[in-house]
């Protein structure tokens, strides 16, 4: 009898044991369907849909992670369509070490680019004070300029640069950062020098990695090729840098 008894005890205990494991298995079962439908829908919903229903589960992580890589994604399009420099800022400010951070840094750096030096005067005005006094003589004309001497162009050869990044961590960021696009675009870059320059801001200082001594035609070929690939690339016209 005392024999039966503990057959049928290790009976119960393994067909328990064996029904928890067939539990378990078809909960995994099912978070992992539904894992799979989430990516597959691949919206802000579904996924917090699922982050609700497996608090602590497998895949939350993963879930967590993606969540707020779409809403980043979502709030750049929205500045981009904005395409303003408060725009960007306002994107710094939520998504301050982002995937596009540094994009919206550059996008920010390409607007102050764009404003006229503050030292710039408008062409054809005089600065105060440079009216003559009525009782003062004339003073004799200048002699005229030999025809053979003539003003360079605003935009000479090797005037223009391009900048390639501005970096909020350390001159070391954009350091690294030459040296990876050096790396993929050896040909498009090959004899260029980089300089990396501190700008201090009311956020902070910004350290850009720029390129100088180019034509024109070159700092716009070569952000339009690294455009194209989605990397930052801002011409910079002269006096600008």
């Amino acid at each position: 009898m005392q024999v039966m008894k503990i057959a049928m005890n290790k009976t119960v205990l393994s067909l328990s044991f064996a029904l928890l494991l067939g539990l378990s298995a078809g909960g995994c079962s099912r978070q992992q369907s539904d894992w799979e439908k989430t990516r597959a829908a691949n919206t802000t919903d579904s996924y917090e849909q699922f982050l609700k229903k497996y608090p602590n589960g497998e895949f939350t992580a993963q879930a967590q992670a993606r969540v707020k890589e779409l809403y980043e994604e979502r709030d750049w399009q929205k500045a981009r369509d904005a395409d303003s420099q408060e725009a960007y800022q306002a994107f710094l400010r939520q998504y301050p070490e982002g995937k596009w951070t540094e994009e919206a840094r550059i996008r920010v750096e390409n607007f102050t680019l764009a404003q006229p030096p503050p030292n710039a005067t408008p062409s054809g005005t005089e600065s105060a004070g440079a009216t003559p006094s009525a009782a003062a003589p004339a003073a004799p004309p200048a002699p005229a300029a030999p025809k053979t001497a003539k003003a360079a162009p605003a935009a000479a050869a090797g005037a223009y640069g391009i900048q390639l990044g501005a970096f909020k961590s350390s001159a070391d960021a954009a350091n690294r950062r030459w040296a990876h696009l050096e790396k993929e675009y050896p040909k498009l870059l090959a004899g260029l020098s980089p300089t990396v320059s501190a700008k201090k801001g009311a956020s902070g200082t910004l350290y850009r990695l720029q390129v100088a001594g180019l034509t024109e035609q070159h700092a716009r070929s070569i952000c339009k090729t690294l455009k194209a690939k989605s990397q930052a690339c801002v011409p910079i016209p002269p006096a600008h840098h």
